[in-house]
């Protein structure tokens, strides 16, 4: 596919263009896909993590979606690189919640909340690529799952207590490396590579295909999205620059550590200056 259209990262495009109701069909596509059922997108919602600006292009976005059965959904799209990432979807999905509730409606109205997760750094350790978390209440005698009653099942159109609770779903984008078998897998060799198949016959693939080509881009988008890409650039230059400068004083405070107990112990310097590396001069001053 060298010379196929270069495409912009899926995840600046959410941010950008596919917040535009024209674009949507990119949008439902992915997300049908992931959770297996058609989605229509209603509106993006507005809140102030949803608002665009320098310092937040990576928060979440958040939409109303539609499901198959006709349910309201809000969706969370999540894409940021930190330590404490997990906290911060335990944070979001609660808060999402309750972001779109007034005061004095009734705890019925809240809807079900998807939040998705694309990450392009290592998050966690396991050996697949996308995982999928749900509450489940579990008996602890009889390891039965809780159910909603029948009147609750007939207003809420569910089954399960936890069918109430937020979902998440965590794509590994990096830990995608073999050949796409599905049509989820399709995507997230899309998220991955930037690249998609002209043969494809994926939801909504060839039209993301189409859509989000840079050299369709009118001028102020496309030098905003190589921009923010050198920024991004720049963002993990400085953060591998710093592992390593941290690695390297990590190994030369513990040599330090060794030469120190040695030195202690009444080992000759020119022996511990070949065990640890370090200069007569240095061994002397400690």
């Amino acid at each position: 596919m060298k010379n196929d259209p270069a495409l912009v990262r899926f995840d600046w495009a959410v941010k950008r263009l596919l917040r535009n109701k024209s674009n949507f069909v990119v949008l439902e596509g992915f997300l049908s896909t992931l959770l297996g059922q058609e989605i229509r997108i209603v509106k993006m919602l507005e809140s102030e993590s949803n608002k665009e600006s320098v310092d937040n292009k990576f928060n979440p976005v958040e939409m109303l979606a539609e499901d198959s059965k006709g349910e309201l959904i809000i969706i969370e799209l999540h894409n940021n690189r930190e330590l404490y990432y997990y906290h911060r979807m335990l944070y979001g999905a609660p808060k999402t919640t309750t972001d779109y509730i007034n005061e004095g409606q009734e705890y019925g109205v809240i809807r079900k909340v998807y939040s998705i997760n694309i990450v392009y750094f290592e998050l966690g350790q396991g050996k697949d690529y996308v995982y999928h978390g749900r509450t489940s209440f579990k008996g602890i005698h009889y390891n039965d799952i809780l159910q909603l009653s029948v009147r609750q099942r007939e207003q809420f159109v569910r089954h399960e207590v936890g069918d109430i609770f937020p979902e998440y779903y965590v794509l590994r984008v990096d830990g995608f490396n073999q050949q796409a078998k599905t049509p989820l897998d399709e995507w997230i060799a899309f998220l991955k590579t930037g690249e998609i198949d002209k043969n494809s016959t994926v939801h909504s693939l060839q039209e993301a295909r189409e859509r989000l080509r840079i050299d369709q881009l009118d001028e102020k988008d496309r030098r905003q999205y190589y921009a923010d890409m050198e920024a991004l650039r720049y963002q993990r230059s400085v953060i591998k620059t710093g592992w390593i400068e941290g690695k390297a004083e990590g190994k030369a405070e513990e040599q330090r550590l060794i030469a120190t107990n040695l030195k202690q112990n009444g080992i000759d310097p020119l022996i511990i200056s070949r065990s640890t590396g370090l200069s007569i001069e240095e061994i002397e001053k400690l």
